[in-house]
């Protein structure tokens, strides 16, 4: 799919849109206003992938749609595997009413070792950005918490996405890949978690006088968890207003509301 027509209350939103169903940033497409919108219309633009970004838009689609195939079959694996055990696990179990032995250690000792086996997180960033073709450096921070793993290198706008949607699916498969671990997995692409935090840090801050200031909630556009996350720390010492999610994945949202209205 290469175009793609965007409805909203305005143009802006319109466009925003469009581009969240073409899964493409904004310096790569073309834009039509097809209706500018009004007091009882709604704005309507048709957005293409620009000629000279075709390419690269083309590949990185495939190699997105191919990683998460990939994954898809790796998880079906898994959970094939996970029952075939429960199956050897019932009969081990039959076993021991038989011959009166405990060999239930040695198989949860035998699957936690599965798990541990699963691809090393590294090795598989290094994988993805190869195919990709992007030459990176992949820094490692570990503390008490959490290992931070932090892509650094030229060009890599692509491997983020519009507001990060391709960001948090390259997340979601590092999850998936390192299986389980003591510490939660974090991911950095050329500095994105820093500056989306700052950046909806600001954008909540911001919220949040504009609601003191006018006495009524705000309900800002759908986020994934890690960004609502971000808008609840940036204002849960703020006496003045109060932060609530509501609806459901994947169009769940934040609602900044006065204190004295919860």
């Amino acid at each position: 799919m290469l175009s793609a027509e965007g409805i909203g209350k305005n143009i802006e939103k319109a466009i925003e849109n469009a581009l969240i169903e073409l899964k493409a940033s904004r310096e790569d497409v073309d834009i039509k206003i097809l209706n500018e919108g009004g007091l009882f219309k709604k704005a309507k633009v048709l957005v293409t992938i620009s000629d000279d970004a075709k390419e690269k838009y083309e590949k990185h689609q495939k190699f997105i749609t191919n990683e998460e195939a990939k994954q898809k079959e790796y998880v079906i694996k898994e959970e094939k595997t996970e029952k075939e055990e429960d199956v050897s696990e019932e009969s081990e179990k039959a076993s021991e009413e038989t011959n009166e032995e405990k060999p239930e250690e040695k198989s949860e000792e035998k699957k936690d070792d599965r798990v541990e086996k699963i691809v090393e997180p590294i090795e598989f960033l290094k994988g993805l950005f190869e195919k990709a073709g992007k030459t990176v450096e992949i820094n490692v921070k570990d503390d008490d918490k959490y290992v931070t793993y932090s892509v650094v290198g030229d060009d890599l706008g692509d491997m983020i996405g519009h507001r990060g949607e391709c960001f948090y699916a390259i997340s979601r498969l590092l999850t998936i890949v390192s299986g389980k671990q003591d510490k939660k997995i974090l991911l950095d692409i050329g500095g994105f978690r820093e500056k989306r935090a700052d950046s909806l840090t600001e954008l909540a801050k911001r919220m949040a006088s504009k609601v003191v200031k006018t006495g009524r909630y705000v309900k800002l556009d759908p986020m994934n968890p890690s960004d609502r996350r971000i808008i609840h720390t940036a204002l849960q010492d703020d006496d003045r207003v109060t932060t609530l999610s509501k609806g459901t994945e994947p169009h769940r949202y934040v609602i900044i509301f006065p204190k004295e209205a919860e």
